[in-house]
């Protein structure tokens, strides 16, 4: 388990990686999801640093914590996260977003350790909550942990789960939803406001901790916490793009194609210069 210093420097290290990942597909044209993967990086250093339980030389062990991504466009900071737990190898991250590479915009290759493939927002988190309900069923003791989106909340796919997770008092789950408020086309609270969160998650029947979703020791703090006999929600206030701060907080962050000259710049902002 490393500590909240080290993982803070893993996430900026995979910050940085990401950073080049995002430049070399935008010299051939790509656009890569910068903002919603740079507000998940702690959260993503966390649970591959020190929250899951997994063999990185086996990923498919019956012993292993499952991790769902629900916001499957956060791969930039999911591939480097599991580089940097040695799932897959660091130069592998150059082929993202290649004709042929197993790292693409979205995640689809399950050979890559991955639980699920991603597709439209909102499946991920019904088909783990199948995952949860069978494990707890089976008397198994594996943990099972969702990464959601808050604008991707707005599905009404995602209050039935959390109906069905309370109901059936699934305290192996944990959701954590990255509260940047903003998606593709504005903030959330423009497109289909929010609101309280938390109130909302305790009204159905979740324990629920509400963190900043860029401080390490607090991610930490709110994954030690035991929820016996139901469901829990991590709710992580982040910043979109974290880190760049041309990109902070902006909505065009979403999805962005990185000039030369905006990477060197972010290039020195991440490394402190």
């Amino acid at each position: 388990m490393l500590t909240s210093q080290e993982l803070e420097r893993m996430a900026n290290r995979m910050r940085i990686r990401a950073l080049e990942m995002a430049i070399t597909a935008a010299r051939d044209g790509v656009a890569a999801h910068l903002g919603g993967s740079f507000s998940a990086m702690e959260i993503f250093a966390v649970l591959f640093g020190s929250v899951l339980r997994f063999d990185p030389k086996d990923m498919e062990s019956a012993g292993r914590d499952r991790f769902f991504v629900s916001k499957a466009h956060c791969t930039l900071a999911q591939y480097t996260a599991m580089a940097e737990a040695g799932i897959i190898a660091d130069d592998e991250l150059d082929s993202y977003m290649k004709n042929g590479s197993p790292l693409m915009g979205y995640p689809q290759d399950l050979s890559r350790g991955l639980e699920y493939s991603g597709g439209s927002l909102g499946m991920a988190f019904s088909f783990a909550e199948g995952v949860a309900f069978a494990l707890k069923n089976k008397k198994k003791d594996n943990n099972v942990y969702v990464l959601l989106g808050d604008g991707e909340c707005e599905e009404g796919l995602h209050w039935e789960a959390f109906m069905f997770a309370a109901h059936h008092r699934l305290d192996n789950m944990t959701v954590v939803i990255d509260r940047n408020c903003l998606q593709l086309a504005g903030t959330t609270e423009e497109i289909s406001g929010m609101g309280d969160m938390e109130a909302k998650l305790q009204a159905f029947g979740w324990q629920t901790s509400c963190v900043d979703g860029h401080d390490t020791a607090e991610l930490l703090q709110a994954f030690s916490k035991e929820h016996i006999g139901k469901p829990y929600a991590v709710i992580a206030r982040t910043v979109k793009g974290k880190g760049i701060s041309f990109l902070e907080n902006r909505k065009e962050s979403h999805q962005y194609l990185l000039k030369e000259s905006e990477y060197e710049t972010a290039l020195k902002e991440l490394r402190g210069e």
